[in-house]
Parts: structure tokens; sequence; C-alpha cells
């Protein structure tokens, strides 16, 4: 059972992508509800939408989808955004807030899950962040999401088609954080830094700009790459190539910073 995959590139750039995957094993299937089988929190075609910007960027990417275990919440399940409305590290509801389980998991079955999933994926993404820093001196961690851009479970209103996480600053160094936003920004499309989402488990921790890895995260309203925030949740190719365009500005920024960030070490 291969439960995520990599790709090696020879870019100090890093791309995580632990939301894009759909597979759940039969018995764990089984135990899920007509709803929670719709599985419509993935991050929908984001491995597509990113396919190819940067060729020579790593990536590291989950198959199992987050309703077996969530790869960017922390092992312990300590919660992102105390006193707001979340999911944890195995959700118990949707995004809506709806269950999503017949049977909910045990703690030997999340301890289970934690083994065969969180921690193998975490293994090779911190392994690929240390071969990339031992080539270039530097990593940069971009941590690639979506979400629909309508959920009164979780926010209010209309979420940014760009919502950059680096934790307050504490994530990556200043340039990178302004390049992101200042590329955001000249799109003319609604952006926002450190907005409702700040960046996950997998941003905060490794994000660590002292030690030479820096970390964002980017959250992408589905609106913008989807023909519909909802089922079948289909791309929508001409706007995703309208989306690919600032994608791919934003990624070879980072890059083209790398060199400085490794110098000023």
């Amino acid at each position: 059972m291969k439960t995520h995959e990599v790709f090696q590139g020879d870019s100090p750039v890093i791309l995580g992508l632990p939301h894009t995957g759909t597979f759940v094993p039969d018995a764990i299937r089984a135990k899920l509800n007509p709803r929670g089988q719709e599985l419509a929190d993935t991050d929908w075609h984001i491995e597509k939408l990113y396919d190819g910007l940067l060729p020579g960027a790593t990536k590291v990417r989950a198959l199992f989808h987050r309703y077996v275990i969530d790869a960017n919440r922390g092992p312990d399940d300590a919660s992102l955004y105390p006193g707001q409305n979340t999911t944890g590290l195995v959700p118990t509801t949707d995004f809506d807030g709806a269950p999503i389980w017949l049977e909910e998991p045990s703690e030997a079955e999340i301890a289970e899950r934690k083994a065969t999933y969180h921690a193998p994926y975490h293994a090779a993404l911190a392994a690929e962040i240390e071969r990339v820093k031992a080539k270039h001196g530097v990593a940069i961690l971009y941590d690639c999401h979506s979400i629909r851009s309508h959920i009164p479970f979780l926010f209010e209103g209309t979420l940014p088609d760009f919502n950059i996480g680096t934790n307050l600053g504490a994530t990556c160094d200043a340039a990178i954080e302004k390049a992101v936003f200042d590329i955001a920004a000249a799109t003319g499309r609604t952006h926002v830094l450190n907005g409702r989402f700040k960046g996950g488990w997998t941003t905060r921790h490794y994000g660590q700009p002292g030690q030479g890895v820096h970390a964002i995260q980017m959250e992408l309203a589905q609106s913008s790459h989807l023909t519909t925030e909802a089922a079948p949740f289909a791309y929508d190719e001409a706007k995703a190539e309208a989306m690919r365009a600032p994608l791919r500005a934003i990624l070879e920024a980072l890059e083209a910073l790398a060199p400085k960030l490794a110098g000023a070490k």
C-alpha cells in the first residue's frame, strides 16, 4: 500500500500536498456515513493546478484522504485555532460541522493511522527538507491547499482567492512573505496575509527560518479554479489557467530568493 509519493527535484523549493489524496481503505470507508464517503473536503485538483509550474521543485504528496488522518495536523491533535471551529487529526465532522462517521475511530485505530499514514508522510517530507537544505544551504517549503470560499462553520463571508499563512511571520523570512503577498496583490484578486488561515501544522512545525528552513502556506479559494464548489468539483481549465500564471510567478520568486537567504545565514 502506497501512502505517499515523492518527486525529487533540484530546486530549493519543495511543494507539500497533504490534502489532495482520496485513498480510503475499505475498512475505514465502511465506517464513514454517506456524507463522509463523498470526501467533500478534499483539496480538489490542486496537484493538477501546480503541475509543471516549477519543473525543478520537489513534491511530497499524501495519497490518503484527510478523513483517514489529516497530514496537516500535529500528532498530538492540538488545535491550530483555539476557540474557533476547526477539524482535528482525525476529523469527526466535515467543514460544515456535520458528522461524517457511522462509527468514530477508537484511540487504538487513530494510533494505527498515525503509524501507517501520518508518520511516513512526514518522514518523507522531513527527509526531502534535509536533502534540499544540504544541497542549497536553505529549503523553502510551500504548502499547497484549497478550500471552498463559503463555509459558515469555519469563517464568515467569502474567503479571498489567495490566503497566505506564515503564522504571523514566524515561519519564513520576511522577504518570502513579501514576495508572495506582492504577487498575489498584483493580480487584483482578493488576498490576505495571516487571515483565517495562518498556516497549518506543517508550516508551523517545519518553518524554522533561523535553521535555514522557510515555510509558507497558500490556501486558495476553490472558486478560483473549479467549475463549482460542489460535487463533482470539476476542474475549470480557463479559471485554472488564469491562476497558474501568478502561482508560477510565486514559485519562481521563491526559487530566486533562495541563494540570498542561504548567503544571509
